[in-house]
């Protein structure tokens, strides 16, 4: 936990002083090893970050004096979208993708994609949420990234994409893509991940009638889960 995150109603209106239970407190006594006196990296989901001074820690409470005077850093301008993959593995990714400053998720179900993986406890908006605030905390950031689920693929198509492309670009990760991956690219993006599994031909040839471009990693076929970083990180730097 790199920055400790407050939920906009713990921020009590005319006050500084935030007392914090559970999961966070322990990490701050047990990982962080904190005392009286000590001073953290705090933010507050959705808004502003800052500083906190310990004024008290017992076995149940973390009391902290909040100062908020500093902002999380920019989203990057990418919206991914993702083939839902095993429950374990998604769960996972989504720490990775809120670390790594993704601005919006799209996830999907494509025809090689399991439907029990969308009776799994972890597409619950609350698991979601969990794990997204996990990867915030890594990354120093209070800025959740947008998320929708989709459990058809062509509606998401017809519907959901062409006005994502309107305003962006739309790379196609996919395996026998003739075009390498380009990288270090400064403008808005859509970036389509299948399934481990690969998507039908049908479904390419869907995403690239309304726009996207298909793009190779190299000769390698990876799993997803090194699939988010490495491609992001490409794309960034």
């Amino acid at each position: 936990m790199n920055c400790l995150l407050l939920e906009p109603e713990e921020i009590a209106s005319g006050t500084d002083s935030v007392r914090i239970e559970g999961r966070r407190r322990r990490h701050a006594e047990e990982i962080l090893r904190v005392a009286p006196g000590d001073t953290l990296r705090v933010g507050v989901v959705g808004g502003r970050m800052g500083s906190a001074s310990v004024r008290r820690l017992d076995p149940e409470v973390l009391e902290l004096r909040v100062v908020l005077d500093d902002r999380p850093p920019p989203k990057r301008a990418l919206t991914l979208v993702l083939a839902l993959p095993r429950p374990p593995v998604f769960r996972r990714l989504l720490s990775t993708i809120a670390s790594l400053g993704v601005e919006r998720l799209l996830v999907v179900r494509t025809a090689r994609g399991e439907g029990s993986f969308w009776q799994s406890r972890v597409i619950q908006p609350g698991a979601i949420r969990e794990r997204l605030l996990l990867g915030l905390e890594q990354a120093r950031d209070t800025m959740l990234p947008e998320v929708s689920l989709h459990r058809h693929f062509e509606p998401l198509v017809a519907e959901a994409l062409p006005p994502l492309l309107d305003r962006s670009r739309g790379l196609l990760a996919h395996p026998d893509a003739k075009q390498p991956c380009p990288h270090a690219l400064d403008e808005p993006l859509t970036v389509f991940v299948g399934p481990e599994g690969g998507l039908l031909d049908h479904e390419v040839e869907r995403l690239v009638g309304i726009g996207f471009e298909p793009v190779g990693l190299g000769e390698r076929v990876l799993r997803v889960e090194p699939v988010i970083p490495f491609l992001i990180g490409r794309l960034s730097m």
